[in-house]
């Protein structure tokens, strides 16, 4: 369990608790009573007794937390929320027990157990909306096989992966990840590399070729020399590289604090200059005094300022779940609000993240109908994402015989009585087959394939990963906000040069591996402006961690998932823009919000302090817990008012 979900649990266990003793304490209060017209019905002799219990078992178990914080605070000499939260609460509960004990005036039993409750309840709905950052390093950690197979001299031997050192062999089986970062030595297979380079498909593997841990091997087998291990492997500096991302951001301080800082100098400023004023200009005595500093300093930490964050980020994040929106980091979430510029993953995210057939060509007097048939046939027996392209071109493709697959090369059978090869350019080189120099293909940005019939070249076909539709759309709405977009891919330089010049990118970026992704992240800030990060990949997860918005979307790896600060759980980037509209809403209601919250003060203390006095105004106690109470509902009420983002599915 995260850090985040024990202080979620810790703070809704407090909460319900003080709640079964506020209870009583609301029962047993002389004002409540009076007010329902009950007192003969409740009070009884020695109930001021039982007041004092209740409420110090309150202000002790379920004012903790802000106690403690106070303490920390002010040992740091940065006071906030918690500072203010235990300020009031410890001044009205030491002022109510020497009401109980004798002294004149009116108790604040209640207020005090009111305002711890809700207090709570505002910490308890605040740390559910943090997200923990360990789960994001325990996936990645989960990537990475348990054991490998050691060559030895008398053949393999299974062995934890956390014993093999540098110079070990490993045998690396079909569909078996890649145990450590090495040197293919032996074998040929297409590695699925997604996970570093964000590619759409496997790379082809030989000998000399290096390999990754954690990669997933095709349908061959190698022998890897290890060369990285521990703290120096691919994923352990992953792992690095988020945990920093990580702490360098938790160094913000959230609005609320902020606010409470310059309440605590208020609280503590008024009380005292009203006490002293009382003291020295009326003629009333120090308990008036004391009674209207204590009012002073309860009600200027009144429950509004504890809700007016958690109560927006609750309703926000209700309503972007709705919506398919799942907000991890509320921080984050806040921050999306001054986003200047996107940066998108390619693969999976402005494309469907598989190939498709874009284009064909027979040669000679063939028929390309015909040469798609024979080569879904073969394509069909195979799992590669190219020959899954094909294969779903025909419908009801010709059974293949005597099938074989060629390692990072393409495959083989017999169709129909006829050898047919599918294969990439290089094998057509190494068997010395002939291909037209120039044909109508279109090779933009597209990978190619050889249909060879009986030892001759029959045709080619070009695949593409499709841009989606719905990225046209994000794009061109997130530019018309003033928001610049660009992209991020492990793919070739023309790849990424088509899928910009489609979308109308500001800029993009080819080539690219994780560590320079962040490092990328870091380059678009502009202005000072906040930058997100949209992406769906292991790859994806340091830029997304560095990130001021860290954005995972649809069907993203748990990685991803894990190191992003809100999830999209459809794979749609106009989800993107939704995001960033409401967080603008959000910013404007917690900004409303907070100007009720403090504005409040700025009536109620003066009042509360006898400046109006001389005219016959004075804010009672209960009428200063009235007016709490008020701030709070239209607090709630306003967080209500939030509405949702508007999606527009077409343009």
């Amino acid at each position: 369990m995260t850090d985040g979900n024990k202080m979620a649990r810790a703070y809704r266990r407090r909460f319900f608790i003080a709640l079964g003793i506020t209870v009583p304490i609301l029962a047993l209060s002389p004002m409540l009573q009076r007010l329902l017209g009950l007192e003969a019905a409740l009070s009884f002799p020695g109930d001021r007794w039982v007041l004092l219990v209740l409420a110090g078992a309150i202000w002790g178990y379920g004012g903790w937390p802000f106690l403690k914080g106070l303490v920390k605070e002010l040992r740091q000499g940065s006071p906030g929320m918690m500072t203010l939260i235990g300020l009031a609460i410890t001044v009205a509960f030491g002022y109510s027990a020497a009401i109980a004990l004798g002294v004149s005036g009116r108790a604040f039993f209640w207020e005090l157990a009111t305002l711890v409750d809700v207090m709570l309840l505002g910490h308890w709905i605040e740390m559910r909306s943090v997200a923990g950052a360990s789960r994001a390093l325990e996936e990645l950690a989960r990537l990475m096989p348990a054991e490998a197979h050691r060559v030895t001299g008398a053949g393999t031997e299974d062995v934890p992966v956390s014993e093999l050192e540098p110079g070990d062999r490993v045998l690396v089986k079909p569909g078996e990840k890649v145990p450590a970062d090495g040197r293919v030595t032996e074998g040929e297979s297409a590695v699925n590399e997604a996970m570093v380079t964000g590619e759409s498909g496997p790379a082809a593997k030989q000998p000399g070729d290096e390999v990754t841990g954690g990669t997933v091997n095709g349908d061959g087998s190698m022998t890897v020399e290890v060369g990285r291990t521990g703290e120096d492997s691919f994923l352990n500096q992953v792992v690095k590289m988020v945990r920093e991302a990580r702490q360098s951001r938790s160094r913000s301080q959230d609005l609320a604090d902020r606010a409470a800082k310059w309440l605590t100098v208020v609280a503590l400023g008024a009380g005292a200059l009203t006490l002293a004023g009382w003291l020295l200009l009326s003629a009333r005595g120090w308990l008036f005094g004391l009674e209207r500093a204590v009012t002073v300093m309860v009600i200027t930490c009144p429950h509004a300022l504890g809700l007016a964050v958690p109560l927006v980020a609750a309703v926000s994040t209700a309503l972007a779940a709705r919506n398919g929106l799942l907000v991890r980091d509320r921080a984050a979430f806040e921050r999306a609000r001054n986003i200047g510029a996107v940066v998108f993953d390619k693969t999976g995210t402005l494309t469907e993240g598989e190939f498709r057939v874009a284009d064909r060509v027979a040669y000679g007097d063939r028929d390309a109908g015909e040469m798609m048939r024979l080569a879904a046939a073969v394509e069909s027996r195979s799992e590669h994402p190219v020959a899954a392209a094909i294969a779903r071109e025909v419908d009801e493709p010709p059974q293949a015989e005597e099938f074989r697959s060629i390692p990072g090369k393409g495959a083989e059978g017999r169709v129909e009585g006829k050898r047919v090869i599918v294969a990439s350019p290089g094998l057509l080189d190494e068997r010395g087959i002939a291909r037209p120099e120039e044909d109508e293909l279109d090779r933009r940005g597209r990978t190619v394939v050889y249909v060879v019939v009986e030892g001759r070249a029959a045709g080619a076909i070009a695949l593409e990963d499709k841009v989606r539709p719905e990225s046209k759309q994000a794009v061109a709405r997130l530019r018309g906000m003033g928001i610049r977009c660009l992209m991020l891919t492990g793919d070739s330089e023309e790849v990424a040069r088509r899928v910009a010049g489609e979308l109308d990118l500001d800029d993009w970026f080819a080539e690219v591996l994780p560590g320079d992704k962040a490092d990328r992240v870091d380059e678009a800030r502009r202005d000072g402006k906040a930058v997100a990060m949209v992406g769906d990949g292991v790859n994806d997860a340091p830029a997304l961690a560095r990130a001021d918005v860290g954005i995972a979307i649809g069907a993203g790896t748990d990685v991803a998932v894990e190191a992003a600060d809100i999830v999209l759980t459809r794979n749609d980037p106009r989800d993107v823009v939704a995001t960033i509209g409401l967080a603008r809403a959000t910013w404007r209601k917690t900004v409303q919000n907070l100007g009720w919250a403090t504005g409040y003060n700025v009536i109620a203390i003066p009042l509360a302090a006898g400046a109006l006095a001389w005219a016959g105004v004075l804010l009672s106690p209960a009428v200063g817990a009235a007016l709490m109470s008020a701030s709070t509902v239209i607090v709630a009420v306003n967080a209500r008012l939030l509405r949702g983002p508007e999606r527009k599915e077409d343009e």
